[in-house]
């Protein structure tokens, strides 16, 4: 195990408001916007989500890093999370599957992160003030040099981030011989959405996020992906680009989170910066088509405009937040095509919207008629 000593740490957010806590992980510095997890498990799959592409993670379970690192459990090649905060940082694991200590894997990752502090206290603080920067430091102690660091950080409105974490070259997954073909636009694809692909006789060709319908259609699929990712969608035309024209060549067409919202841009819808977004397993759902509900695994900082949608003649609703009513799903009129706000691919997460997946075969196969 690396050697580690709980140096001094500060958390500053861009309100002014400091903790102090112990280091974690890389002894340095780091910023990004900052916003908490509700889940209890999974956090290896959190920090490796590429849609957490900066942002500084506050996970409001009590104990991190308890059951270790297991190199399967990644939904991307590396840490995307910009920093962690947490209550108890645990660098003995208990479970014999994992292959390094949460300490190991930051340090080789360069991750900084913050222990020790009151996290109830700080969730409550961000729930009151909206989402906000921050900057961690282990470093650095002076509060005035950190308060000038941080006021240089862009804020997550306006950013396109998708190209920094998407593929640079096509690739391929799953079986070649499978009954099906999906081009999947990666802005920031997690690995479980393509094993779910893989599940059900699905291969897939991934290609980075500025590739345009033309060259996609070229491969001969028999459907489309948009896929999950980090910042602002209003940010991406290149992408909305790439969506009306599946939409305009009349192909089954699949969104999550990231692709939800640029399903709705695409359709005239606008989107939004949320207050605090939605991160954890246990977000209710309601299918208002087959009329119930699913306990949903959600990572999302932007939204689309809920009246917006409903003055649409474009699109119809398909999926409600229980909590705040917010729009979880639409599919667009007259079109095989569909998102949702949600992940069903769920890693980590409940495994209640998985049928999501065989819907969009269904469209594929001409199955499923809306």
């Amino acid at each position: 195990m690396t050697n580690y000593t709980k140096l001094p740490a500060i958390l500053l957010l861009a309100d002014g408001t400091v903790f102090y806590g112990k280091a974690a992980g890389k002894i340095g510095t780091t910023t990004g916007e900052i916003c908490f997890n509700t889940g209890m498990t999974g956090y290896q799959e959190v920090f490796t989500d590429p849609s957490y592409f900066g942002q500084i993670m506050v996970t409001t379970n009590a104990h991190i890093g308890n059951y270790g690192m297991h190199k399967e459990e990644i939904e991307s090649g590396s840490i995307k999370i910009a920093g962690l905060v947490c209550k108890n940082y645990n660098i003995l694991y208990s479970r014999k599957e994992a292959s390094e200590s949460i300490q190991d894997n930051f340090q080789n990752e360069n991750i900084v992160g913050i222990s020790e502090i009151d996290t109830r206290a700080l969730v409550r603080h961000i729930r009151n003030k909206g989402a906000m920067n921050a900057i961690i430091s282990s470093e650095i102690t002076d509060l005035q040099e950190l308060k000038k660091r941080l006021a240089e950080v862009p804020d997550m409105d306006g950013l396109e981030l998708s190209s920094q974490v998407s593929t640079t070259e096509p690739y391929y997954y799953g079986n070649p011989d499978a009954n099906y073909k999906i081009a999947a636009l990666d802005l920031g694809i997690k690995k479980n959405i393509l094993r779910n692909f893989d599940d059900r006789d699905i291969y897939v060709k991934v290609y980075p996020a500025k590739t345009t319908f033309d060259e996609m259609d070229k491969w001969g699929a028999n459907g489309y992906f948009i896929s999950n990712g980090p910042g602002d969608p209003a940010a991406m035309e290149y992408a909305i680009d790439t969506v009306k024209s599946i939409l305009a060549a009349d192909k089954p067409l699949f969104g999550i989170c990231l692709g939800h919202q640029l399903l709705a841009e695409a359709n005239g819808i606008g989107t939004m910066k949320m207050f605090n977004g939605h991160r954890g397993l246990n977000h209710p759902v309601k299918n208002i088509i087959k009329n119930h509900c699913e306990v949903t695994s959600q990572n999302h900082g932007f939204g689309v405009i809920p009246e917006e949608v409903r003055k649409s003649d474009k699109v119809e609703i398909t999926h409600i937040n229980l909590n705040d009513q917010s729009i979880e799903g639409i599919r667009v009129k007259g079109k095989k095509a569909f998102s949702v706000q949600y992940h069903p691919e769920s890693s980590p997460g409940p495994h209640d919207s998985r049928y999501l997946f065989d819907d969009f075969v269904g469209l594929i196969k001409g199955d499923l008629v809306w």
